[in-house]
């Protein structure tokens, strides 16, 4: 049992990473190209204009929140699509009839996503050793924090694939909450230099935790405690980890 669970898993995992990696010219490229826009906008001209940013130099400070963000959005967008292109295809059917549990159809697709992510991650990562020195404080916390957000967001995007009816239904959460949130989630700024009342409301914002607790790991400074951040991110992930599972079990999305 434990074999075929493993064969299974390895399986869609691999079909996963074949599927992004056969295009990676629109998978891995334009978030290289995107991020390195950002560092030359933001870094280089409003950056040479900010003296500094959590006492770093503002190039700096922005390097593990771009970073973050990356991972955030393709780890979502990359499940999101090829669940729902599964669904539109028909060929999830097949994973239904199969002997095969619900937790590793969801780690199979997660883990797709979490791939992709990690390599965008690395990419992003070696884009900005073009702009700044990397001095990693903590490699076990940026570990951590990358596979639980990555995961995260993976799981998430596997959600919105199972409800998704439409194409256009997988990008309405990136475009109309993803996008807002990550914007607003200390990627650029540092939630110390806001007004208090702010202060307060930005820490209902989730994406603040992922950013600092990350940035915590890259720079040894944040404005969030670490402990705090993971155990939320755990938190997030236990629950998210459910929701898909009882959503596959009772076939929502899928069996008509």
């Amino acid at each position: 049992m434990a074999s075929r669970n493993m064969t299974a898993l390895s399986t869609i995992w691999i079909k996963e990473c074949t599927r992004f990696l056969r295009i990676w010219v629109q998978t891995l490229v334009p978030p290289a190209i995107t991020m390195s826009l950002y560092f030359v906008i933001f870094g280089n001209v409003i950056g040479s204009r900010i003296s500094e940013m959590g006492g770093f130099d503002y190039m700096t400070f922005i390097v593990p929140g771009l970073i973050m963000m990356s991972i955030i959005t393709n780890s979502y967008s990359n499940v999101s699509s090829s669940f729902f292109s599964a669904k539109f295809q028909r060929n999830v059917e097949e994973l239904l009839v199969a002997p095969v549990p619900t937790w590793v159809v969801i780690m199979g697709f997660v883990g797709g996503g979490v791939a992709r992510a990690m390599i965008i991650g690395v990419i992003v990562t070696i884009v900005s050793t073009f702009f700044v020195d990397i001095d990693i404080y903590n490699y076990a916390v940026v570990i951590v924090t990358l596979i639980l957000t990555s995961t995260l967001f993976a799981t998430a995007g596997l959600i919105n694939g199972i409800f998704a009816k439409t194409f256009d239904d997988i990008s309405i959460i990136p475009t109309f909450v993803l996008t807002p949130l990550t914007y607003l989630g200390g990627v650029f700024y540092s939630i110390e230099k806001l007004p208090e009342i702010w202060q307060t409301i930005s820490q209902a914002n989730p994406i603040i935790y992922m950013v600092n607790g990350f940035r915590y790991g890259y720079l040894g400074s944040s404005d969030i405690n670490y402990v705090y951040a993971l155990g939320l991110l755990i938190g997030f992930n236990v629950i998210l980890f459910t929701v898909a599972y009882t959503l596959l079990n009772r076939g929502t999305g899928i069996r008509t």
